[in-house]
């Protein structure tokens, strides 16, 4: 590679690193897959993003787009070396429009900085994955979900328009602040989700809606979890519209305890469902008085309205800080399986029945509204080798039931490289002809996130 290249487009050499690399450059959040690069470029404009990858694809050259490197697939790994793209210094507001109700920026700004910006101006961005030192553009590169995705949806919901970058240094524009657009095919939506395989994007166009007058969170713990998601089913169904709707086991809600300092109340409880409400204070009430009635007569030890906002934000702390919480105790494995949401509570009983067979702590919480599962499947005392092959095991297993239950994959977390052996596996080879056929069309050199998510060889074959 010639640097002086990467030197003539990016003007300010030290945004231009070539030799030491710090490792977190060279990974995700969870740091223990590792590649290699030949030049780390933080780049500030669609400009440099052009020129860079018209240059790696004239000369083959491959190219490893990256946020804030908060994924826990291995999205953001270098596996071919090549070029790292960095977006964290392309992160500015562009724009507010207020009269069509969007908010345009650059893939770099924290997810929390934006939603900050918005509810300072009486506006709201409701995606909100658990991780808020994401970046937008990774949350559209993965179609990060979140807690509140059973009331608004998820991130594609609120992309109006992208612009991107070609693996050739092409720049389009797909979409744009219009609310439909039935003109050819829906381009930004191919982009959407695609953990940065078929273009790089550099400005987003999002949806915005006013913020919610009021909010109330509830904590309602049950003696067991299929108590609990039966009654979800219902609290579903009774037309409350919930915003978030959370469920944890109590084993995994200790551990959060325990890191947190924080005591939830019933502790006798098998689990809990922890949800929230939003909108017009009247009806925020109603609702949440609607949902009470309809957990106590199927299943609730108590009903718990966390109307003292310090109170609630550490219940809430806890939710949030489940991954780090086991973590802290152990290696583990993060799992973001989906199923049908009427399936969730068979799927976590053989989630537990697979734990007592296999030996292998697997805590379980995660979002009974939309069926979304989160595992963390914990090393223990296993050495490297124990550890690879009983997880392996043990996923296969878990993988081939979500399958077999209607389920996918992953929610929100991506494919990325970790989770290819199961999704190539379970995915039917007809579709995954398809996407490498758009992967061929639009990356004929396979230069941008190759190895990652659908791509596969020859044949289908998964790369070795």
């Amino acid at each position: 590679m010639d640097i002086n290249a990467l030197k003539s487009i990016v003007k300010d050499e030290k945004r231009i690193l070539s030799a030491d690399i710090p490792d977190r450059y060279l990974s995700d959040t969870l740091g223990r897959l590792k590649g290699t690069a030949s030049a780390l470029v933080f780049v500030k404009s669609t400009e440099e993003v052009s020129g860079i990858l018209a240059y790696a694809h004239r000369n083959k050259i491959p190219v490893t787009p990256r946020g804030a490197g908060t994924n826990l697939v291995g999205s953001t790994v270098p596996v071919d070396g090549g070029i790292i793209l960095d977006f964290s210094q392309m992160n500015d507001i562009l724009e507010l429009d207020t009269d069509t109700m969007t908010i345009t920026v650059e893939p770099g700004i924290l997810l929390k900085d934006l939603q900050r910006f918005v509810e300072e101006r009486g506006l709201f961005y409701p995606p909100d994955p658990g991780e808020k030192e994401s970046t937008i553009g990774g949350n559209i590169s993965t179609n990060a979900g979140g807690m509140r995705a059973v009331k608004y949806g998820v991130t594609r919901d609120y992309v109006r328009g992208l612009e991107i970058v070609t693996a050739d240094g092409t720049v389009i524009k797909a979409g744009g602040k219009n609310v439909k657009d039935a003109s050819g095919l829906s381009l930004k939506n191919l982009y959407i989700g695609s953990e940065g395989t078929l273009g790089v994007i550099t400005k987003c166009i999002l949806k915005l809606i006013p913020k919610p007058e009021s909010s109330l969170s509830v904590l309602v713990p049950y003696s067991d979890l299929k108590t609990g998601i039966s009654s979800v089913l219902k609290i579903l169904r009774a037309n409350a519209n919930p915003t978030a709707v959370e469920f944890m086991e109590r084993k995994v809600v200790k551990l959060g305890e325990d890191f947190s300092s924080v005591k939830y109340p019933s502790p006798e409880a098998g689990s809990y469902i922890l949800l929230t409400f939003d909108g017009r204070e009247e009806e925020v009430k109603a609702n949440s008085e609607r949902v009470k009635n309809l957990a106590l007569e199927n299943g609730a030890i108590d009903f718990i309205p966390l109307t003292d906002p310090d109170k609630a934000a550490e219940i809430w702390k806890v939710r949030g800080a489940l991954v780090k919480a086991v973590e802290a105790v152990s290696e583990q494995e993060p799992v973001d399986i989906v199923v049908p949401i009427n399936k969730t509570a068979d799927f976590i009983g053989f989630i537990n029945e697979l734990e007592n067979e296999s030996g292998m702590q697997m805590v379980s919480f995660g979002h009974a509204g939309d069926g979304n599962v989160h595992l963390c499947v914990v090393r223990g005392n296993r050495d490297e080798e124990v550890w690879i092959r009983e997880l392996e095991e043990n996923m296969d297993k878990a993988y081939g039931k979500a399958y077999q239950l209607g389920g996918v994959t992953s929610g929100e977390h991506g494919i990325g490289i970790t989770k290819r052996r199961y999704f190539l596996r379970e995915t039917p080879k007809e579709n995954l002809a398809v996407m490498n056929s758009i992967k061929n069309a639009l990356d004929p050199l396979h230069i941008l996130n190759n190895k990652k998510s659908y791509i596969t060889g020859e044949n289908n074959e998964e790369f070795i």
